[in-house]
């Protein structure tokens, strides 16, 4: 009986929350050092999950423990913390001036933002810090940040302008150290950044489509429209870059289990009544009989929905695939996504 118990709620808990509760488990020291390796979104959801679950129960507790250690048996070591082993060897080795030599050749370029601070900034706040700022310089400071900051920031820069930055987030390529020190300019002029001045692919439009799938459904239409206007070729590409809900069905079971544990039931049950029958069945196919008899249940007394209401649930399941499929949780196949072979 306890294990049926202990499956159940299991079941119920996010990725997130199940972090959170081995976050609990934690000292605090180790709490901090965990919370130093993640993005700052990353810590607003921890964070605001670890509130949540304060109440858990001993049984669930106890599952979710059991989950992880089940994990990492499975995982191997090596690879972690890497950098630092290989930067400690090879300073015993040369001594630090050739180590740091040495390593500037050999270090893989870092996936990290060139301005990490914005990334510790509302969306508020960066949209007034870069207003008066050049379109360019606009859309290279939007393209650097978290995909779902990024359109949010896009959101609070006057309309008129919107599809402008998109446009030129989505025909970025390369940006040389010229445009990378003009950006250092303007950031030191607002708060004393510093940032690299290599050369850094960024932007383009798998950018621009990303940043487009956290954007709202009118929103969306509107500006693409707008570039549709200018370039039909690069409307078309940006578009054929977005994933859309319907991609979901060409997921495979296991990364779609992930994602539906990962998103509001409420959200999912709207987002479903404007689906195909097909998506409807795979994805109700990756649940349990019970919670896939419940779903229906819902749908069915639910009612008439607006289709605007349709497309934001879908939009929202949408951002939270994209976030798992980014984390490299699961992969995403269609449009936009992983090729699958």
């Amino acid at each position: 009986m306890a294990e049926e118990i202990s499956d159940e709620s299991l079941e119920n808990l996010t990725g997130t929350e199940k972090s959170a509760i081995l976050m609990m488990l934690l000292g605090e020291d180790e709490a901090a050092q965990v919370l130093q390796k993640l993005t700052p979104r990353e810590v607003q959801h921890l964070g605001t999950a670890m509130y949540s679950v304060t109440g858990v129960d001993q049984t669930t507790v106890n599952a979710v423990l059991d989950e992880f250690l089940e994990t990492i048996k499975k995982q191997t070591g090596i690879g972690l913390g890497a950098g630092q082993y290989i930067e400690n060897v090879l300073t015993k080795a040369l001594g630090d001036d050739k180590a740091q030599s040495v390593l500037g050749r050999i270090t893989p370029a870092s996936s990290e933002s060139q301005i990490d601070i914005l990334d510790w900034m509302d969306a508020r706040a960066i949209s007034e810090l870069i207003l008066d700022e050049h379109p360019q310089i606009k859309a290279l400071i939007i393209s650097y940040l978290d995909f779902g900051l990024g359109a949010d920031v896009l959101t609070l820069l006057p309309d008129d302008i919107q599809a402008d930055i998109v446009r030129r987030i989505a025909t970025l390529e390369t940006v040389e150290p010229g445009a990378i020190k003009e950006l250092e300019r303007v950031m030191k002029a607002k708060f004393a950044a510093n940032t690299s001045l290599r050369a850094s692919q960024i932007g383009g439009v798998k950018a621009a489509a990303k940043i487009m799938n956290f954007t709202k459904t009118e929103m969306e239409t509107r500006i693409l429209g707008a570039i549709k206007k200018e370039d039909r070729d690069l409307m078309a590409e940006i578009q054929d870059n977005m994933f859309v809900f319907e991609n979901l069905g060409g997921s495979d079971e296991r990364s779609l289990q992930t994602l539906l544990r990962s998103v509001d039931q409420d959200v999912l049950v709207i987002a479903m009544k404007g689906a195909e029958t097909a998506l409807q069945d795979k994805l109700l196919g990756c649940m349990s009989t019970r919670a896939a008899a419940n779903i229906r249940d819902e749908m069915e007394a639910l009612g008439p929905v607006r289709l605007t209401e349709v497309q934001e649930a879908q939009k929202q399941i949408i951002n939270v695939a994209r976030k798992l499929s980014d984390d490299g949780t699961i992969v995403l196949a269609g449009r936009g996504g992983e090729e699958m072979v």
